[in-house]
Formats: structure tokens, sequence, C-alpha cells
């Protein structure tokens, strides 16, 4: 397989994991009658912990690829801002927004990333690049406008906290292309969470999660869910999405989040949040700024990034 198509075959499988994520960090905070289970900082404590000890031995392993403080900084930057802040900040969001709507916030990484790799580290846009980006951008305009009736009563905080979250994640996804870039996948991933493991497990003790799976009957229904949403969700995920950014662009990785709700609001219906021809269009707005952004990976074949 080319690394072209390699690359979209591993966006669309992302989409296709983190799409799903939302729902799950909602069957883990409520049971599907609706019964609370776990708190927002539960979900996320439990979510990191999980995904840290299942990563546990490859950081183990990899930690003597650290040779120099920089690096050792480069990693704790992806940890936070990449893993452990936004898990806190999605939870939270969730608590008062629907899962399909979560998925239409998310898609401003792609713009954090763009602006970050602009300002910070000196990236020039191809028209090509910008273009995509604005009629994608359009596309989430209209899908968030067309898919208000599935939020609940959320206030800005609510809001405000995914837009933080995509900030980081923007933040995380120009460290790993721009510092990080020597380092394998499953190296960034596993030391990543190595960072971060410590001050997950110490939430997870602090915030009450044991006394909840000791004292609620349908605790394991919940855990189950975050158990998935850890392993494949989160530890496996980010093995395939630090790969997709040492394959292509950051533009291109930092697209997946166009995809990703559409497969949140699809999955979404089935848990009774509704969908609508006003919707499928926005989607395929969103599809047409994805393929302008990023043509030159089908077309050409040409790995175009921001400062080539």
């Amino acid at each position: 397989m080319s690394k072209n198509s390699l690359s979209w075959v591993l966006l669309l499988t992302l989409a296709s994991i983190w799409g799903s994520s939302f729902i799950l960090m909602k069957r883990g905070m409520f049971a599907l009658d609706g019964t609370p289970l776990f708190s927002d900082v539960q979900v996320a404590a439990l979510r990191m912990s999980i995904a840290g000890t299942v990563l546990l031995p490859f950081s183990l392993y990899h930690v003597r690829k650290i040779v120099h403080w920089k690096q050792l900084l480069s990693l704790l930057i992806v940890g936070t801002c990449g893993n452990f802040f936004p898990a806190f900040l999605f939870t939270f969001a969730e608590t008062k927004i629907s899962s399909g709507f979560a998925g239409m916030l998310n898609s401003f990484t792609p713009v954090f990333a763009l602006l970050i790799g602009f300002i910070v580290f000196k990236q020039r846009l191809t028209l090509v690049q910008f273009i995509g980006a604005s009629i994608a951008t359009f596309g989430i305009v209209l899908l968030m406008l067309a898919g208000k009736n599935a939020s609940i009563d959320a206030s800005w905080w609510h809001i405000l906290a995914i837009v933080l979250a995509t900030l980081l994640y923007g933040i995380s996804l120009n460290t790993i292309k721009h510092t990080l870039h020597h380092f394998k996948s499953m190296q960034i991933t596993s030391l990543a969470f190595l960072c971060v493991y410590i001050p997950s497990v110490l939430v997870t003790i602090f915030s009450g999660s044991f006394t909840v799976i000791q004292n609620n009957p349908q605790a394991m229904e919940g855990l189950g869910f975050i158990a998935i949403l850890s392993i494949v969700g989160t530890a496996l995920a980010l093995v395939i999405f630090n790969r997709l950014i040492a394959l292509s662009s950051t533009m291109f990785a930092s697209s997946v989040t166009y995809f990703i709700p559409i497969v949140a609001v699809i999955i979404g219906t089935f848990f009774k949040e509704r969908i609508g021809i006003y919707q499928i269009g926005a989607m395929l707005v969103v599809l047409i700024g994805v393929f302008v952004a990023n043509y030159w990976h089908v077309l050409l074949g040409k790995n175009v990034e921001s400062n080539s």
C-alpha cells in the first residue's frame, strides 16, 4: 500500500474510533436507562489510568529514548495537552451536551492546528490548503447550526471547554510534528502517557472511582464502556494518530476531526439523537473541504506540507 493510501486508511479508521468515543464517554457517566454511574472527573481519570496502564510496559521500555530535557518537555506537552486535560474537558462538556454535538465542536482542532503552526512554527499555508480549510470550516458552522437541536441545556462553559480542548489538541499536534518527528508513534504515545500516568492514577483514587465500583451495581456497565474508550479509543487510536502525523502533514492528520462529527452524529441516531437533511448536507460540505485541502495526496501522490 502506498503512503498516501495508507494515510487515508488510517484517517478513516481514526474517524470511526474517535467518532464513537463521545458516546462511550456518555455511557461511562450514565447507564442506558439514564442512571448516573461515574462522574465526569472519574470517567476522565479512569480513561487516562487504564490507557496508561496498558501502555506502561511500552513506556518503561522506551524511556531510554529520552536523551535530552527538550524531548522530555515535548512529551510532557503532548501528554498534558493531547491527552490529560482534554479528557477532563470533554467529559465535563458532555454532562450537558449531546455526544453528537460534542463531536461537531471537536472540529475546531484543524483551525487551531493551522493557526499554531503559522504563528509558533512559522509555517506557510498553500492556497489550496487555505481554500480547503475555509470550505471545511464553513461546513462545520453549517453542521453545528443544523445539529443545534441535538444539544441540551449546555452553558457557554460547557461549549468553551471543548473549544479549549481543541486548542490543546492543536498545540499537541504541532509539537509532535515539529519536535518529536524522530520518535516512532508507539514511543510518542507511550512516553506521553508515562508523563501523566501518576497524576491520572492519583485523580482516579481520590475522586472516589473505586467507591463507585464497589457500591454501584451498574458500575461495571459503565466501566466496560470506559475500558473500550481507554484501550481502543485512546491508547490504540493515539498510536495510529501519531503514525498518521509521521506519514502526512499536520493539516491532513488534523483533518480527521472533520470526519469525527459525521461518525458521532450517525452513532447518535442510534441513541435517539435526531439527524436531518440539513445535517447530511453540511457533512457533504465538510467532506468537500477535506478533499480540497488534501487533494495532492490523491491526485499527485505528494505530501503537501504547509512549510514546503
